[in-house]
């Protein structure tokens, strides 16, 4: 199992001008420790769950690319990207100048949006949950016609209508960045998973609700005629252990996950100074996790 951080606090002590060199110091150190994901989150306001909307947050494709810069092996993505942010093309545009920039080491995690304040505050439509999964499917089909060559012509959805389907220069990633759909919705996000998904998201909560949340995926897979083993599986893992950097805890924590064919653990802590906490937790949970069978 791979270990993975993501980036959800912003909250520097230095403030504004200390966050620069901060985030080149997470780059470093993931790249030192033998991370194999660095994702920051896609939202305008910080969450209300993750203290206060009014604390920073900076937008999350400009972050990506200040990553890239400052590393070389790390797979990079935002966890995830709502589908209401950014109208599909340009969010295909988007990826695919990540997934250039950064030598194709981009993933498009994706999912239906959820935090209306953000969406209300910026002035930014946010439709009803079942129209934001129609828009998703219809973001996943858009993205896919971009990055298929020999597609380019118009596209015409129920909500979305691109005349031109043009992405140039295409992205280094074969056959396209990796779309990573998050959320463990049975009915509808994890038949998208199965449908359009090259790796799902879930929380891991307890090794029985994910196993369970796996189940559905597969079943949604023989339905679709889709090969589960083909879906990289990967786990937020937020709780109490991560912290609190208990690592003997995590450890605990972390290894009924490892019959369950979880490709990587992503670790979420709560700091604005997350190379701090890459060094002194993720780099051994690194070591940890490679020993686990």
């Amino acid at each position: 199992m791979r270990v993975g951080v993501h980036i959800n606090r912003f909250d520097h002590p230095g403030a504004g001008p200390a966050l620069g060199a901060e985030l080149a110091a997470a780059g470093a150190a993931a790249e030192a420790a033998g991370l194999s994901w660095l994702s920051v989150m896609d939202h305008y306001f910080q969450m209300e769950t993750n203290d206060r909307a009014e604390d920073p947050m900076l937008e999350a494709y400009t972050t990506l690319g200040y990553l890239a810069a400052h590393t070389s092996t790390v797979r990079l993505g935002a966890l995830v990207t709502g589908v209401t942010y950014r109208p599909p093309g340009l969010l295909a545009k988007i990826a695919t100048s990540l997934d250039v920039l950064s030598g194709g080491r981009a993933t498009l995690g994706i999912g239906a949006a959820w935090y209306g304040r953000e969406h209300e505050g910026l002035g930014v439509p946010f439709p009803p949950v079942a129209e934001r999964f129609e828009r998703l499917e219809e973001t996943l089909r858009i993205c896919l016609q971009m990055w298929d060559p020999q597609a380019n012509g118009p596209f015409e959805g129920k909500h979305y209508r691109l005349a031109e389907t043009l992405c140039v220069p295409a992205p280094l990633s074969d056959p396209h960045p990796e779309i990573m759909i998050g959320g463990g919705g049975e009915k509808k996000t994890l038949r998208l998973v199965a449908r359009y998904g090259d790796a799902c998201n879930l929380f891991a909560s307890s090794p029985e609700e994910v196993r369970h949340k796996l189940d559905v995926l597969r079943g949604h897979c023989d339905t679709e005629g889709r090969d589960y083993d083909e879906i990289r599986k990967t786990v937020l893992h937020a709780g109490e252990a991560v912290v609190r950097g208990d690592l003997d805890a995590f450890t605990r924590d972390i290894a009924a996950y490892t019959e369950l064919d979880i490709d990587t653990v992503i670790l979420g802590p709560r700091t604005g100074e997350p190379a701090a906490f890459i060094e002194n937790f993720a780099a051994p949970a690194v070591q940890r996790l490679a020993g686990l069978d």
